[in-house]
């Protein structure tokens, strides 16, 4: 089956892209349930929710450097004969941190390498218009073949790096209806995400399990570009399912028109 799907540079990348949190027991809610998540989910039922969305024409994967989501790319690929794309995320303190992570994402075949937001918005200086070291990283991601993105929380990253010229093709930034994590309100993010040109993969669309799939990814497909993507983590095969359908039902009908933001001295950066 096909899902809707944009680009990024050469490859065709479908617009949902399966999250690794659930899978790797990062539950943004309590230690208790990320400890429980670590010892329910194995390899075994990594895959199997992994196939759910291969099948559904959903080819692409975003996740740490991490043995178990390298092994469940290969084998969901073995067992659908999808290609999983994935998106990497290495990170560290400084540049001299990042580049053994940035040299292992390419040994583990991942295509797109996105310093996580540790990196990203550790280094990020708004005021100068400047990332420290960034074009070492994106030098060195090209230099073995992967398409250089960012991730972060913070929206004036976005901004910073359009406005900079950066070799930075895509941008993975928080977004969902009830602002959960997210470093300005809702309506701000949703404009720096439409005023770039460039593809944004958005992350935690149901806060972390506090919204429920219909009312999260109504929410953020509605309110996004045709080119830009929404990454969702499950942790089951019922889950995905529903998912996947909800959002296959939200794309086929048109966006929310852009409407007047409410400014304060903070967003000065964003304008």
């Amino acid at each position: 089956m096909r899902f809707p799907s944009t680009s990024i540079e050469h490859l065709e990348i479908s617009r949902m892209m399966v999250g690794t949190n659930w899978f790797l027991g990062y539950s943004h809610q309590s230690a208790a349930k990320s400890r429980w998540i670590k010892e329910y989910m194995d390899l075994d039922r990594i895959v199997e929710i992994m196939c759910v969305f291969a099948r559904e024409g959903i080819n692409a994967v975003m996740g740490p450097l991490n043995p178990a989501v390298e092994e469940a790319i290969h084998r969901v690929e073995v067992e659908t004969g999808v290609h999983m794309i994935w998106a990497c995320t290495p990170s560290g303190e400084g540049i001299d941190d990042l580049l053994p992570g940035i040299e292992q994402a390419a040994e583990m075949g991942a295509e797109i390498c996105m310093p996580h937001q540790h990196w990203t918005d550790g280094n990020l200086v708004a005021n100068e218009t400047r990332l420290i070291g960034l074009e070492k990283a994106t030098e060195r991601i090209r230099s073995l073949g992967m398409i250089p993105g960012l991730s972060t929380h913070r929206p004036e990253t976005i901004r910073v790096c359009d406005d900079a010229g950066y070799d930075v093709a895509t941008y993975i930034q928080i977004y969902n209806p009830i602002g959960f994590l997210c470093q300005v309100e809702t309506d701000w993010v949703a404009k720096v995400i439409n005023s770039t040109t460039k593809p944004v993969m958005c992350i935690k669309p149901l806060a972390a399990g506090r919204v429920l799939p219909t009312t999260g990814l109504s929410f953020v497909y509605h309110s996004i570009k045709p080119t830009d993507l929404v990454c969702i983590g499950t942790m089951s095969t019922y889950e995905a399912e529903d998912d996947i359908r909800i959002a296959r039902e939200i794309l086929s009908s048109q966006p929310l028109p852009e409407r007047e933001l409410d400014y304060s001295r903070s967003k000065q950066g964003l304008v």
